[in-house]
């Protein structure tokens, strides 16, 4: 992995930082010795929103990162309503769909009772697991700490990883690649976050592999002991699988809706500080050029 030292001067506003106070009075310099320039600058602000994980204008590599990690959400979605049917009947097609826990576990279970194979469980476990993780670990190269703080959720916890790998480098990067699946918080986190410190594709691929294989192994050992038992759950299961899977589908409808309004309310805020912040900074260039009148001609400009 590239030191953290050597890929942050690398990282631009293009790149997803956020804009700061030198930039802001670099911009407006420019703007005041070039009109072109200004003129541009303010076309690319009607580009920048706080809801998406780019500033300014999307250039084609963000739109294929963005349109991969959407893709990767709506699989989900697709195989949602399969899952509590799949998981008594075909478990190692369900780990191969979405590497869930309850598929390892039965996959393990029938593996004990004579159907299947526990090293192909495994293997297709890590696979369903892994699948869709590089887009996060790309999202994380292309656009930084603004992508971070969009996953960072409420309790902004990209930030703190952030800090961690100021501190660490690898020395916190790499044993969270491998600890990251027995966290209590999305994954996607930390793959962004070692993504925008700098580490390299084939480094997060053997980790990633490294950590999930130690989770699914887990997983397949206790299916594996249950036995039996875990075979009569995962058949209940499957058995009143449509209930369960509209259940599942309304209760995650109803967070993304209430997580949806958090963030378009988040975004209308910023909006609107950014506009009285405008409009406070066009009221005094107003002052400043009515005492510059004053000083000229002596009389208040009209």
């Amino acid at each position: 992995m590239a030191g953290v030292g050597a890929v942050t001067p690398l990282r631009s506003v293009r790149n997803g930082f956020a804009r700061d106070s030198g930039y802001r009075v670099l911009v407006d310099e420019e703007a005041v010795a070039d009109p072109v320039a200004a003129d541009r600058g303010h076309k690319q602000a009607t580009w920048d929103d706080p809801r998406t994980p780019w500033a300014g204008k999307p250039r084609r590599i963000d739109v294929l990162c963005w349109l991969g990690i959407v893709l990767s959400g709506v699989f989900y979605w697709a195989v949602l309503p399969f899952r509590a049917s799949l998981v008594g009947t075909h478990p190692v097609a369900l780990e191969l769909l979405n590497g869930s826990t309850e598929a390892v576990v039965a996959g393990a279970a029938f593996a004990r009772v004579g159907h299947g194979s526990l090293v192909v469980v495994v293997l297709a476990g890590i696979f369903g697991l892994v699948k869709f993780d590089p887009l996060f670990w790309w999202a994380g190269r292309l656009w930084g700490e603004r992508v971070i703080v969009l996953l960072g959720g409420r309790r902004n916890r990209g930030a703190k990883y952030m800090g961690h790998v100021h501190r660490w480098g690898r020395k916190f990067t790499w044993p969270a690649m491998i600890i990251a699946p027995f966290l209590p918080i999305p994954s996607a986190i930390i793959y962004v976050v070692v993504g925008w410190a700098g580490m390299r594709l084939i480094t997060f691929i053997i980790l990633d592999i490294i950590g999930e294989l130690l989770w699914v192994g887990m997983l397949a050992a206790l299916g594996y002991q249950l036995g039996h038992h875990a075979v009569v759950v995962a058949q209940a299961i499957s058995h009143y699988g449509l209930w369960i899977s509209i259940g599942l589908v309304v209760l995650i409808v109803f967070f993304q809706i209430r997580s949806q309004r958090h963030l378009l309310r988040t975004a209308s805020q910023a909006r609107a500080a950014s506009e009285a912040g405008t409009a406070s900074e066009a009221g005094a260039a107003k002052d400043e050029a009515k005492d510059e009148a004053r000083d000229e001609d002596g009389a208040p400009a009209a």
